[in-house]
């Protein structure tokens, strides 16, 4: 049998834009600091909570690093104690007379210096500290781990993404639109997206942000679209369909049509005959229907379909109740 689906009146202004669904937040996880990997506590799908340390570096340089400070702090402390015993006996022969002003000057000068420089030797080893601390990763927020990177044993770099951390809740959409729509969509509008992996469902979504210039690359107007619905089966990467309806914002106001071809009469009472089923089991079903006005587009459905149902549109009358069909 020849079929057509049911839609709205104006659906020609409905429009269709692929895109990929990911999680609102996603990190890159790196180090701070550089050495080797000798604990990784990350796999794939692994659930992380905030603060949980997920790898560590050997800091065998940061280790060294920070011992040469702490005896560098403890050089310059010994150094401004022996300054300010020297200041201490210069002080006291020059208010004998024993010693000159500039001596006396010239003690407290290098008394400044020392401390200077124990004040320097003291944030140094608190800098160094720091370092050792940035062979620790810990994970920023509570998500599950989309990517592992790199292996024990394996030389890093600071910045050198190991993982990917999904740490949102939220599944986003980002598409790219042509200039021929992007002026009658705004934040807030709603649409539907479907995904090829979940079969007969379409999500409610909301634009979350639109671009106010073009992206080069793609000659397109980037927006984000934020699922409003949850459902454990939407996972980040899957390949998404998001509908826009430009004809209007009031979907109610809308009327399903479907062609006159399609509409039979059975005394005072009017049918179709509804397509159900899947592939290679399809079966009609007589459905009765209360139809409106007859429009450019067909005849208004009042009563008795839904948007999408697939109904014969030719050879109604050798069709029967029940039948097992074809679709051509």
């Amino acid at each position: 049998v020849k079929y057509t689906e049911v839609k709205y009146a104006g659906a020609d202004k409905v429009r269709h834009f692929s895109g990929t669904a990911k999680t609102e937040k996603i990190i890159n996880l790196s180090f701070r600091n550089t050495g080797i990997i000798v604990m990784l506590n990350m796999k794939l799908g692994q659930e992380v909570n905030k603060g949980d340390l997920l790898a560590q570096l050997d800091n065998v340089q940061a280790r060294l690093n920070y011992e040469s400070s702490i005896e560098s702090r403890n050089s310059t402390e010994s150094q401004m104690n022996t300054a300010k015993l020297n200041l201490n006996r210069v002080r006291t022969l020059y208010e004998k007379g024993s010693s000159s002003l500039s001596d006396y000057e010239a003690a407290k000068n290098s008394y400044r210096t020392a401390v200077a420089s124990f004040e320097s030797a003291k944030r140094s080893v608190a800098i160094q500290q720091d370092q050792i601390q940035f062979g620790y990763l810990y994970a920023p927020e509570d998500g599950v781990i989309a990517s592992v990177i790199a292996e024990v044993d394996e030389n890093v770099s600071p910045g050198q993404t190991i993982g990917v951390l999904n740490a949102g809740t939220a599944i986003e959409i980002e598409i790219g639109l042509p200039e021929s729509v992007i002026n009658n969509v705004q934040k807030g509008m709603q649409v539907k997206v479907a995904f090829t992996a979940i079969e007969n469902k379409q999500f409610d979504a909301e634009v979350t942000e639109v671009a106010p210039a073009l992206d080069t690359n793609t000659s397109t107007y980037p927006i984000r679209v934020t699922i409003t619905e949850k459902d454990e089966r939407i996972k980040s990467g899957m390949a998404a369909s998001v509908t826009f309806e430009f004809a209007t914002s009031q979907r109610e106001q809308r009327k399903l049509v479907i062609p006159p071809v399609s509409v039979g009469e059975d005394g005072d009472s009017r049918f179709v005959f509804v397509i159900e089923g899947s592939e290679n089991n399809y079966v009609i079903k007589r459905q009765p229907v209360d139809i409106g006005e007859l429009t450019s587009e067909g005849f208004e459905i009042e009563s008795g379909l839904q948007e999408g149902q697939k109904i014969a549109t030719a050879g109604l009358q050798t069709l029967l109740d029940g039948q097992k069909v074809k679709l051509n």
